[in-house]
């Protein structure tokens, strides 16, 4: 009896766990206009103020100097979280991809992001979240239609603080998380989220149905508004 106790409390946790997933996505969907066009173009603008947040921080010296390693910049304006025994995350997010096809960055290309833990905590925060795909395989991960993170892309937390070097960086990972929160919690763990493309939004902005493989590698698509942030993503990486 008590093993099948123990079978029921972990099928309760998981559940709950995946409910509160899918309601931080859909609160991340559906905290929008009726025009998924001026979202999108909203998103692009705030993401341009969060990697000028960024830029000028004086505990982001090591983003600074690894940004201009990465292949990949997935900017997230706004990553909320809340936790009362259980936690969930969720927000939306912009990439943008070098590609070695046109020398050249390309994007962006819109996602929603959610996750979900289990443990003893509680509190609440927004962040302002950054990852950087440092290797092949996680530029891979993010420019398909949905990955994960920690599973199909390896994800470890980005050195920070006055001071901190790139020289500390976890080399095994794919993918290097950064964030910048005000709240209850020291910081927020993107590990085991899942990000998947708000293609209406990527229609939207281009005026046609597009996979993000489309905009960031094989760049077929343009919009001149996001010129401005991809130029700063340019000016950063210190690659045109």
């Amino acid at each position: 009896m008590k093993r099948f106790a123990g079978i029921r409390r972990a099928c309760l946790r998981s559940g709950v766990t995946f409910l509160l997933v899918a309601a931080y996505i859909a609160v991340a969907v559906s905290n929008s206009s009726a025009d998924p066009r001026t979202d999108a173009a909203q998103q692009v603008a705030t993401a341009q103020m969060t990697l000028a947040n960024f830029a000028i921080d004086s505990n982001m010296g090591a983003f600074n100097d690894l940004i201009k390693r990465a292949k990949g910049v997935f900017i997230a304006p706004q990553i909320l979280k809340g936790a009362f025994i259980f936690g969930a995350s969720g927000g939306s997010g912009v990439l943008v991809a070098w590609s070695e096809k046109s020398r050249k960055w390309g994007g962006p290309a819109f996602y929603v992001v959610g996750g979900g833990s289990f443990g003893l905590q509680i509190g609440g925060e927004a962040s302002e979240v950054v990852l950087l795909a440092m290797t092949e395989r996680g530029v891979k991960a993010m420019t398909s239609n949905s990955f994960k993170l920690g599973a199909d892309a390896g994800i470890a937390a980005g050195p920070v603080g006055v001071g901190a070097s790139a020289s500390t960086v976890n080399l095994s990972a794919d993918i290097l998380s950064f964030s910048r929160s005000k709240g209850l919690y020291g910081g927020i763990s993107l590990d085991g989220a899942v990000v998947a493309t708000r293609n209406d939004w990527n229609e939207a902005y281009y005026g046609k149905k597009v996979d993000p493989i489309d905009i960031l590698i094989f760049q077929d698509v343009n919009n001149p508004e996001a010129t401005a942030l991809i130029e700063a993503v340019e000016k950063m990486s210190g690659r045109k």
